[in-house]
């Protein structure tokens, strides 16, 4: 049986991809806080050790991420810019994850073929960023796809079977796009089940060549 985990499975995407891989017969460890903290490297690493008796797995799945709190929004303008507020972003977006395959990829079968998904966003890509606006948000997730490529440079070497994506899912009906949902299509907003059914699908295409590059819900590559 294949053997996956999902950190941030509380969320709405990290449920859903958590069932989508129980309904396909994978065994599925679900990590949410207190059980790991992205803010905390400690916590990571707590979590990694906790799972080292488990045996290799297939896919490792990072929900996490945030793009707006009670008194954190999208900035309109550069002179919203805040010191602390593009900290939390890279700490939960960017730093949180890169840790996360750091401490986890042990547990990854270094022979077989094996995944490490991380969810950026189409916003992330810079030769695509044409309307300006989100600065902490763009960075933080254009940031988290230069790592997981420099990250995805390294593990040839060692896990030569690995292959390491970011993965956008779309605009997905959940907490963190439902302040923004008021101008996007109906048939542009999906469920969380439709997204994690299609991320699994595109996980499930990825080739060795394809490691290091950020896809969209549909399978198609986005330029950094």
């Amino acid at each position: 049986m294949k053997k996956a985990i999902v950190i941030g499975a509380s969320g709405a995407i990290g449920n859903a991809v958590s069932d989508a891989c129980e309904h396909t017969g994978m065994s599925v460890v679900r990590l949410s806080r207190p059980a790991i903290d992205l803010t905390d490297e400690d916590s990571i690493i707590a979590a990694a050790s906790t799972l080292k008796t488990e045996g290799y797995f297939d896919l490792i799945f990072v929900a996490s991420g945030i793009l707006h709190a009670p008194d954190l929004q999208p900035e309109k303008t550069i002179k919203q810019v805040d010191a602390q507020h593009l900290h939390t972003l890279f700490q939960i977006n960017t730093i949180g994850p890169i840790l996360v395959l750091k401490h986890f990829a042990s547990l990854l079968n270094p022979d077989n073929r094996s995944v490490f998904a991380a969810l950026s966003a189409r916003v992330g890509s810079i030769s695509d960023n044409r309307l300006g606006g989100w600065y902490g948000y763009r960075a933080s997730k254009a940031a988290l796809n230069m790592l997981l490529k420099t990250a995805s440079i390294e593990y040839r070497r060692t896990h030569k079977s690995l292959i390491i994506a970011g993965l956008h899912p779309g605009t997905v009906d959940s907490q963190l796009s439902k302040p923004f949902q008021a101008n996007v299509p109906k048939d542009h907003l999906f469920t969380p089940e439709f997204a994690a059914q299609h991320l699994l699908q595109v996980i499930d295409s990825l080739s060795l060549e394809d490691s290091g590059n950020c896809f969209d819900w549909d399978g198609k590559k986005i330029e950094f």
